[in-house]
């Protein structure tokens, strides 16, 4: 069977190279617009969009906290791979299904992104960091809002890297009663 959203999901994988260009405000805006239309317990619609450019210096400092945090060693690459843009997904604090709204709205964009043949990554390994001690200081430089709350981000632009798709065993994976 063809249909051109599975065929979207089979080709995507996370990009861990990028060119300089900035995505077009336009596929920027596609691609909110898909996160903004994904579904939320409840119909909360809880989840928050933060957008920041690759070159802004604050997202050094999220790299720096993120490798003390975790005992790393200044790395080849930052968190991000350096994409051009990130979108940093916060919720409202305390609502029970944010993780998982966010995870939702998250796939959402980079299927959303795959469509427009931009690369994105995933990230979740500054997650720590952003509910640190410097948490109230990262989350007023990323626009995150008060009583709000990082879940998850997503790292886009013009991947450079061909790097396939994940392979899985159906049969390993799934039970079916």
């Amino acid at each position: 069977m063809s249909n051109q959203v599975l065929e979207v999901m089979k080709r995507r994988s996370s990009a861990r190279a990028y060119s300089e260009v900035k995505p077009a405000k336009e596929e920027l805006d596609i691609i909110l617009e898909a996160g903004l239309q994904a579904p939320t317990g409840m119909n909360r619609q809880e989840i928050r969009f933060s957008v920041i450019n690759g070159d802004n210096p604050i997202l050094e400092e999220l790299d720096e906290e993120k490798r003390k945090l975790r005992g790393q060693e200044k790395q080849p690459h930052n968190f991000y791979y350096e994409a051009p843009v990130l979108i940093f997904l916060s919720a409202e604090d305390g609502f029970k299904w944010s993780k998982v709204d966010a995870g939702i709205a998250v796939q959402n964009m980079t299927l959303a992104a795959e469509s427009l043949g931009l690369g994105t990554l995933i990230i979740g390994c500054v997650y720590d960091a952003l509910h640190g001690e410097k948490k109230a200081y990262f989350s007023q430089a990323l626009q995150i809002p008060e009583g709000y709350s990082f879940e998850i981000a997503l790292a886009v632009g013009h991947k450079l890297d061909d790097k396939k798709p994940h392979e899985y065993s159906f049969e390993n994976q799934v039970t079916v009663r």
